[in-house]
């Protein structure tokens, strides 16, 4: 999902117009209207702004995979997202990291890995990822289901790393 139809998809669902979003996102209905048509990048502090002032996890995702060149979970628009299904499916992907974790050489050196133990390193690597995408729908759904804050979420979370030294 590009910036653009995370913008678009939220005012759809807000009810709002290209003015009304453009009145707490710094950006004129212009320039809006270019970006969720894709025929202009959104800068990067109209993203930052718009991940901050509307606290929405797919305005967050696109933002960073917009700045990190996709090096993050998709938002899957496609996918059945109702609370149950995305429950379910979080608690498979994380089994299936799990199993392929345990099978994982990961006692090895690099110089003593066999082709087929990199195999099982990249399998495992694939299902870590899926479970990170599972999870993040996951922890966006919950979020918007019970209106718990997206952004205070993440904030909680620095902060308890913070506190156990695990951040600066």
């Amino acid at each position: 999902m590009s910036i653009g139809d995370a913008f678009r998809s939220y005012r759809k669902e807000n009810d709002m117009t290209q003015q009304e979003f453009s009145e707490i996102v710094p950006l004129d209905r212009t320039g809006l209207s270019k970006i969720e048509a894709d025929k202009k990048k959104a800068p990067k502090d109209i993203m930052r702004i718009a991940a901050i002032a509307l606290d929405d996890p797919r305005i967050a995702l696109a933002a960073q995979a917009e700045v990190t060149g996709g090096a993050c979970p998709p938002w899957l628009s496609k996918a059945d997202l109702h609370k149950t299904t995305v429950h379910l499916k979080a608690l498979e992907e994380i089994e299936e990291a799990f199993e392929a974790m345990k099978s994982t050489p990961i006692t090895k050196r690099k110089d003593q890995l066999e082709m087929k133990d990199i195999h099982r390193i990249k399998n495992t690597i694939m299902e870590c990822v899926e479970a990170i995408t599972a999870l993040t729908h996951y922890v966006a759904i919950l979020c918007k289901e019970y209106t718990i804050s997206w952004i205070g979420v993440w904030k909680e979370h620095r902060q308890e790393l913070k506190e156990k030294k695990y951040l600066n």
